[in-house]
């Protein structure tokens, strides 16, 4: 076996844990959306509400069980998410009825989106300091491979196989691929485990930055303001991965102009996440944040104005810019601000709000959609938030610090 250094280590499991995390993310979900509507006989209001109650359900439990990163073994609390998303893809295949539904998409988004995302990205965060932005650009890498690869390989696999076979081949490679991963990667990882280069450099980082208790972040006006920018691309996002085949649809775009698209999103995303991850170690993540929605901004002002279907390919690139900042920026900007010793209850709490911006993203898409507003009036409302949430950190952005211990001599 290939003797790696622990930072490889580390970033391999993050990279893994987090291509694994897109079982529960919107645009994978999103792939199965017709099939389960037609076989269940409802409706996109329908499905979006029950998509919406399950996520809501899902990022309550996580805000408790996501804390538990700072007090379990990592390795320890990795097992037991790998047996929570094992549990929930084998049972996703059996979906008979309305109620199966709702908690097989609460299991999955507990498990996919919440823990696995929040596993991986809470520890590389915790763990890298000087190199954190190249580590978290790194381990996003794993989601865009899978925004990728994922779509248009389910879409050929989906002429071929049921639905149910391929959730049921899923949670077989889920079993048999990531308990080895844990076990190879981060078994003697612990919460005082740092980056093996300049770890004395890192200690006196991480010790001089104050360490803010979650009840003190819910204080801190700031919070409010940074999340509702860092919240802008899940809700957004999630509405137009979900209802993609209503947005094809509607522009009367061909049946794979959305996954070839899907694959210009991977690859800007990718692109992204490189270049940001050294943005951020070099001039941090606070002052990389006002730019992180321009892009999403953009996007959907084309996606309000414009019909023919190569406006796809721009629109989804354009998504991509801002999720590979938004994937960094979400992670880093934390632990720049609040420290790192209760990252993992407050990344848990981020990551809950998370989820929960995706369950409203998809319940005011499916109910618009349903109410008979076209994909131009749901951009244009996407529009105004974006651009109220910017002006509003605008008005902030000076004072986005964290609190510096002076050294004693």
């Amino acid at each position: 076996m290939i003797n790696l250094s622990i930072n490889k280590k580390v970033l391999i499991f993050g990279f893994i844990f987090t291509f694994f995390s897109s079982f529960g993310q919107s645009f994978f979900l999103g792939l199965f959306n017709p099939s389960i509507r037609g076989e269940l006989d409802i409706t996109h209001g329908q499905f979006g509400t029950i998509y919406a109650a399950a996520t809501i359900c899902s990022s309550v439990v996580l805000i408790w069980f996501g804390k538990k990163i700072d007090e379990f073994k990592l390795f320890n609390y990795s097992l037991i998410v790998i047996i929570i998303l094992f549990s929930s893809s084998f049972l996703f295949s059996l979906i008979n009825n309305i109620y199966f539904l709702m908690i097989a998409i609460f299991l999955m988004r507990f498990s996919g989106q919440g823990l696995m995302s929040h596993t991986s990205s809470t520890t590389i965060s915790r763990y890298f300091n000087k190199r954190r932005g190249r580590a978290l650009s790194g381990i996003w890498f794993g989601l865009s491979s899978a925004e990728f690869i994922l779509p248009i390989l389910i879409v050929f696999l989906l002429s071929i196989f049921s639905w149910r076979t391929i959730w049921q081949f899923i949670s077989i490679i889920i079993l048999i691929t990531l308990p080895l991963v844990i076990f190879y990667t981060i078994k003697t990882i612990t919460i005082n485990s740092r980056e093996t280069s300049n770890l004395n450099e890192s200690k006196k980082r991480f010790k001089n930055i104050k360490s803010w208790k979650r009840s003190e972040v819910l204080r801190d006006f700031k919070f409010y303001i940074i999340s509702l920018n860092m919240l802008a691309m899940p809700w957004i996002a999630t509405g137009v991965f979900i209802y993609q085949s209503f947005i094809a649809d509607s522009k009367l775009w061909d049946i794979y102009i959305i996954p070839k698209s899907f694959m210009v999103y991977s690859v800007i995303s990718i692109l992204t996440l490189i270049s940001s991850g050294f943005l951020v170690d070099k001039f941090s993540s606070r002052k990389l944040i006002p730019f992180m929605n321009v892009p999403l901004l953009i996007g959907m002002l084309i996606l309000y104005f414009f019909d023919f279907s190569y406006s796809a390919y721009f629109f989804f690139g354009l998504v991509g810019i801002s999720n590979g900042l938004a994937n960094v920026l979400g992670s880093s900007t934390w632990a720049e601000i609040y420290g790192v010793r209760y990252l993992g209850s407050i990344k848990a709490l981020t990551t809950a709000l998370m989820v929960f911006s995706t369950a409203f993203g998809t319940a005011i898409f499916g109910l618009l959609i349903d109410q008979g507003f076209t994909i131009e009036y749901i951009a244009l409302v996407s529009v105004i938030y974006i651009s109220l949430s910017l002006l509003a950190l605008l008005i902030i952005k000076s004072s986005i610090e964290p609190i510096i211990y002076s050294k004693k001599t």
